[in-house]
């Protein structure tokens, strides 16, 4: 067993990347404070081909060097922009997205249980990394969705966060 070369690995380059297929399904950081957290979300975003990213209230944006240090160049590939978390809900919802928030409720879904189809459009929404989700958005959602955990903590970092969301909703798609 040898691990493999960075030229072995088969990669996509940035400009066959912007013109390849995306998943439907975009990111919206609200509130995020860290911007090793936003970098790391940009990387992922890009890891898993995902369509757009989008960042909200105090959530930074680049060039920050936090941001720029953690994405290794994902801001380069990925589409992003900057905005209102409720407009942004209201111009996805017309589009035909399905809306969910990340985080523990009442009424969340367990990420195991929800039946995730790969052409249906939806929007993750990622909240504070201390807060959460931002109450205020919670009317404007289809529904959340919650990690289960068995230990005494009862959070993940935002950004291990978005890695298990996306990869249990991208685990059986086909690029």
């Amino acid at each position: 067993m040898r691990k493999l070369k960075l030229n072995e690995l088969n990669r996509m380059d940035e400009a066959e990347f912007k013109t390849s297929h995306k998943a439907p399904i975009k990111l919206i950081l609200d509130n995020i404070r860290s911007g090793h957290n936003v970098g790391s979300a940009f990387r992922t975003a890009d890891a898993f081909r995902l369509d757009e990213v989008l960042l909200c209230g105090i959530t930074p944006t680049p060039p920050h060097r936090e941001i720029l240090k953690t994405a290794l160049g994902a801001v380069e590939s990925m589409a992003w922009r900057t905005g209102d978390a409720i407009e942004f809900i209201e111009e996805f919802k017309q589009a035909g997205y399905k809306i969910y928030a990340v985080e523990q409720t009442d009424s969340s879904i367990a990420l195991q249980k929800y039946q995730y189809e790969s052409v249906e459009k939806i929007v993750l929404i990622f909240g504070n990394e201390v807060k959460g989700v931002d109450s205020k958005l919670l009317p404007y959602v289809d529904g959340c969705l919650e990690i289960p955990q068995y230990g005494t903590k009862h959070s993940f970092n935002v950004s291990v966060s978005m890695g298990i969301v996306l990869w249990e909703l991208c685990r059986n798609r086909l690029y």
